[in-house]
């Protein structure tokens, strides 16, 4: 059976397009899951009640979270800077219930980029709001193009990875090329991932968890996955850890 893999959608505005809101995922996350032979399913942004989450997450094989705009700081317990965009309070919840719904029923996670950072806010964790405001910053390899979040579509970036990690047997290399667009990053780790992937300024750039089948990269691996076998490789094994669960 091909494994159905759901992907947490987003929310668009009216458009030429369609005169509604649209419910969509990005093409090459799509596509990525398309190469490794699984079906994705573009999970419509709602409001769940009671068990409806985990209920729902029971048809499924493994979840997807993607990239996009700034979680609410109010989930860790911080004020928004001036540099926090595009929260939707309604996202933040819809896509932690699917997390907790997946993890609920023992299904793989890959939480990529904004993924990432709402997988270790919803599970106790806390983010750095603005890298270009830790003291540090003028060290950093370049985490965004030009001036965030407009300009070219990414920057590429060296990810070191732990050798007996998930990602690495994935990836089939300790070290990766990562296609990088983000003005945040993980500030506390939440209880229970493990740090397993740092940018050469010594940014995580990944965890995965210690008990639950969760991994979060924080570069863009659909971004790079057609011509990048190693990238490719986190689609290709993430949907066999599904065949397999």
């Amino acid at each position: 059976m091909t494994p159905l893999i759901a992907v947490a959608g987003r929310t668009g505005a009216p458009s030429k397009v369609s005169r509604d809101e649209v419910a969509f995922a990005g093409k090459r996350y799509l596509h990525s899951l398309l190469r490794a032979g699984a079906e994705p399913v573009v999970v419509a942004p709602q409001t769940f009640h009671g068990d409806g989450a985990a209920e729902l997450m029971q048809r499924f094989d493994a979840l997807v979270l993607m990239g996009g705009p700034d979680v609410d700081p109010s989930r860790y317990g911080q004020t928004a800077s001036a540099h926090v965009y595009g929260v939707s309070p309604q996202q933040d919840e819809f896509e932690a219930a699917l997390l907790h719904g997946a993890m609920t029923n023992g299904l793989p996670v890959l939480a990529v980029c904004r993924g990432m950072q709402l997988a270790n806010v919803v599970l106790g964790g806390s983010l750095v709001q603005h890298l270009a405001d830790l003291p540090n910053a003028s060290s950093l390899v370049a985490h965004a193009p030009g001036e965030f979040p407009v300009g070219a579509e990414f920057v590429v970036h060296e990810i070191s990875l732990a050798g007996d990690s998930w990602l690495a047997r994935a990836t089939g290399t300790r070290s990766v090329q990562g296609a990088s667009f983000h003005h945040q990053g993980i500030d506390r780790l939440a209880p229970g991932f493990r740090a397993v992937g740092h940018a050469p300024d010594g940014l995580l750039e990944a965890i995965e968890h210690e008990e639950h089948h969760i991994v979060g990269v924080q570069w863009h691996p659909e971004d790079t996955s057609a011509d990048d076998t190693a990238q490719q490789g986190i689609y290709d094994t993430f949907v066999q850890r599904a065949k397999r669960i």
